[in-house]
């Protein structure tokens, strides 16, 4: 991280007078999270000559101004448009009050009990009170965000992979390193603020020629970022009773 690097740079331990290459990667998180300040500062701490490159799954305004500060003449190349969505990703919407999101998220996974589920929250304290939630309910599930530690981490993205554990939790963060290639459905148990993340989120699934499916859990505050998604992808979500 920034911050890591700016104390090795202290302690004398790191030197980057012979750098030639600077990476910025998952810049969009890295702004999010507040890294933004230790960035500024390892700028000026960079050779004149080197070659930078920013990587970012979503490019909101932010970012864009991020980039016109921290690189010269640049060249954007996206893969695939912000607005894309996998044509055979099966995209559906719940409409659901917010104290009714546990137990409909309990009898979709019931009924899903052979398929690889990831499930999204918004927060780290939210992924650990839906996996202890699940755990209640007698499904395994494995909680993963940025509080967990590297060995928690690799542990239980191993047990996920191979079919051990079917249900991870992740924040938008800690999915970045998730890429299970027969990974069935999606779930949005909170929205996403950005529709562009949407579209990041459900494109964990559907991949290599498969089909897969992606559910949206909304409840009455978030009806706005429904609007969002549907206005930015073009395509209006199939919405499914809870009884369903």
């Amino acid at each position: 991280t920034p911050g890591r690097l700016l104390d090795l740079i202290a302690q004398g331990e790191i030197e980057l007078g012979s750098l030639s290459h600077f990476v910025l990667d998952e810049a969009d998180r890295m702004l999010d999270m507040g890294f933004i300040a230790d960035i500024r500062r390892l700028l000026p701490l960079l050779p004149v000559r080197r070659q930078t490159l920013l990587f970012s799954a979503t490019m909101p305004r932010d970012i864009v101004a991020l980039s016109g500060s921290v690189l010269r003449d640049p060249v954007r190349v996206e893969v695939t448009p912000a607005s894309s969505t996998v044509d055979r990703v099966d995209q559906r919407v719940y409409f659901v009050e917010r104290p009714e999101k546990k137990s409909l998220l309990v009898s979709v996974l019931r009924k899903q009990a052979d398929k690889s589920v990831l499930v999204f929250s918004r927060t780290k304290h939210g992924a650990d009170n839906i996996a202890r939630m699940l755990k209640r309910a007698g499904i395994r599930s494995e909680a993963i965000h940025g509080n967990k530690s590297q060995g928690q981490r690799q542990r239980a993205l191993g047990d996920f992979k191979s079919g051990k554990v079917k249900v991870m939790v992740a924040t938008d963060i800690a999915a970045r390193g998730i890429d299970v290639s027969e990974l069935h459905t999606v779930i949005n148990y909170d929205l996403p603020d950005a529709a562009e993340t949407y579209v990041h989120r459900i494109g964990r699934t559907g991949r290599a020629g498969r089909s897969g499916v992606a559910l949206t859990f909304c409840s009455q505050d978030e009806h706005a970022k429904v609007r969002d998604i549907q206005k930015l992808t073009g395509r209006k979500l199939e919405t499914v009773s809870c009884t369903a």
